[in-house]
């Protein structure tokens, strides 16, 4: 049994990327540089102490701290789940992402850019601003080369 769990817990998605061309490694580097990185965390730890003795201690590369944040009006969708209010989602690991047909939590794109730019909401009545909207006026600013590096690098995952 527990080599069945190492197994799943250290399976990559299929086709991944180990050495990044220089495209993705600026992509990467960019990716952290405007910040998508405080949320999207590109690796975390596993606990020193499990139920399982071969995930104790792990590094695990799945981009995402695993926290709920506010997404604001635009992603939204008014489902309460537990402590999470209606705009209120957890950090997706992007960690296979590049294999994905669609985007963001209810799938409304396929298009990765768009769902970069759909994480960008102003404050209404109802809901206070993305907490990403600082990273993606950031990404906005980019050059298109740049932008594209950051897809580019997105899609390596």
């Amino acid at each position: 049994m527990e080599f069945q769990i190492l197994m799943r817990f250290h399976r990559l998605p299929r086709n991944r990327i180990r050495i990044l061309p220089p495209a993705p490694s600026r992509g990467r580097q960019l990716f952290g540089a405007i910040g998508c990185a405080l949320c999207h965390t590109p690796r975390m730890q596993t606990a020193p102490v499990t139920n399982s003795a071969v995930l104790q201690n792990r590094p695990v590369d799945l981009f995402s701290d695993l926290m709920v944040h506010h997404m604001g009006a635009r992603l939204a969708d008014d489902i309460i789940q537990g402590a999470a209010g209606p705009d209120e989602f957890r950090s997706t690991p992007l960690w296979g992402v590049g294999q994905r047909m669609f985007y963001l939590h209810d799938g409304r794109t396929s298009d990765l850019l768009v769902a970069i730019k759909e994480h960008f909401s102003n404050p209404n009545d109802t809901y206070p601003a993305s907490e990403a909207n600082a990273v993606v006026q950031a990404f906005n600013r980019l050059s298109a080369t740049d932008k594209q590096a950051i897809l580019d690098f997105l899609r390596s995952l």
